[in-house]
């Protein structure tokens, strides 16, 4: 029996699986790195961190733990990871002779460092080199198009969720934009979850990244198509993000409610492999971060329940999933989500973290037509 069906009937996509191999979550870092360097056989481990993070205990005892294999440590990376600072790092990789990358830290060292290796891939070593291959994107899931040795492994300190994707923005301070990049095999092989790493990250960018996280869960359920894989996951992102985020603020010391934030953040990405496009707030998060220098968790807190409002007349049905999420069933979505944000007693508004009104002209200037 032969029948007729509509193409609205029939969903259609591609989900992109990255070359991640192993996530591993709740188990201590140091065991989790051990087994890394057992896998990998590694000879010669290069550190990828922040200044602040680099007096940590976190970084101490990973280079404690690499022993001989330690081939250096490349700290200069601010928020945003500056293009400079990159090609800086790629250089110091490449002297280091290196064949395995550890980076530990927040979305700006994991961004870096992802670019760092294409810069290396490429023997990019300036800047401008690197600006050429800028938004030159390939398809996350083609593993096997530019099969590459160096590959790097990632601890993350905060809850951005930038270790679970192929995609790296860093920023060109002098034209004041973010470029991006992407190679299917730039994404970290091994994400280690411990929350003990977390430790020492202060609670409010803590809770900032959460947001973020929160950004990509929600954004990604509101998204003009979806398919199941990201429904399921952004449903359970957020309803995890929301019980995590208020008892770390309740309690810093609750390991448990910090494995579960890393759980949901991770949760929130695999939205972005099913070829789901993010919104306007990450838009204009992004605009915000590369020409006033905000973190983009902070950025997310301004703009998620502003975007909301925006387009509840399109979306309205969706919306109600995450009112009830965030506290507010068969109320608003963006009344819930900023009051969410600011029961983590974080900002709301832009006049908050000091831009004013007569900012916003040149903000929205610097947009260059990329997306989203």
């Amino acid at each position: 029996m032969s029948r007729t069906v509509t193409a609205r009937q029939i969903p259609a996509g591609t989900h992109h699986w990255p070359a991640q191999q192993r996530v591993v979550y709740g188990v201590p870092y140091r065991e989790a790195v051990a087994k890394e360097l057992e896998r990998s056989r590694a000879r010669r481990v290069f550190v990828t961190t922040t200044r602040s993070l680099t007096g940590w205990d976190l970084v101490a005892s990973v280079v404690a733990e690499l022993g001989e294999r330690f081939a250096g440590k490349f700290h200069d990376i601010a928020a945003h990871s500056p293009r400079e600072a990159v090609i800086a790092g790629a250089n110091a990789i490449r002297a280091a002779g290196a064949d395995l990358i550890v980076a530990i830290g927040g979305g700006s060292v994991i961004d870096a460092t992802k670019v760092m290796l294409i810069a290396l891939w490429r023997n990019f070593e300036t800047a401008a080199r690197l600006s050429e291959a800028a938004n030159r994107i390939p398809e996350a899931s083609a593993w096997d198009d530019d099969p590459q040795q160096l590959r790097m492994i990632a601890i993350p300190t905060t809850l951005s969720a930038a270790e679970f994707s192929p995609h790296a923005g860093i920023t060109d301070p002098g034209r004041r934009v973010k470029e991006g990049f992407q190679h299917p095999l730039s994404v970290p092989k091994c994400v280690i979850l411990d929350p003990e790493a977390t430790g020492e990250t202060p609670l409010e960018l803590m809770l900032s990244t959460g947001m973020r996280a929160v950004d990509h869960a929600v954004e990604g359920w509101c998204a003009t198509r979806t398919a199941p894989l990201a429904e399921a996951t952004t449903m359970r992102a957020m309803q995890m993000l929301a019980t995590s985020l208020p008892a770390i603020k309740r309690d810093p010391a609750d390991m448990t409610a910090r494995l579960d934030a890393q759980l949901g953040m991770w949760l929130s990405r695999f939205v972005t492999m099913a070829g789901i496009p993010y919104g306007a707030s990450h838009g204009l998060g992004y605009l915000l971060g590369a020409y006033k220098g905000v973190p983009h968790g902070i950025t997310s807190c301004l703009t998620l329940h502003a975007v909301l409002a925006w387009n509840e007349p399109v979306n309205a049905d969706r919306q109600r999933a995450v009112a009830a999420a965030f506290g507010r069933p068969g109320g608003s979505a963006s009344a819930g989500v900023r009051s969410f944000v600011e029961s983590l007693e974080l900002p709301t508004r832009l006049g908050q973290i000091g831009i004013a009104r007569d900012d916003l002209p040149a903000i929205a200037g610097s947009w260059d037509g990329a997306a989203p």
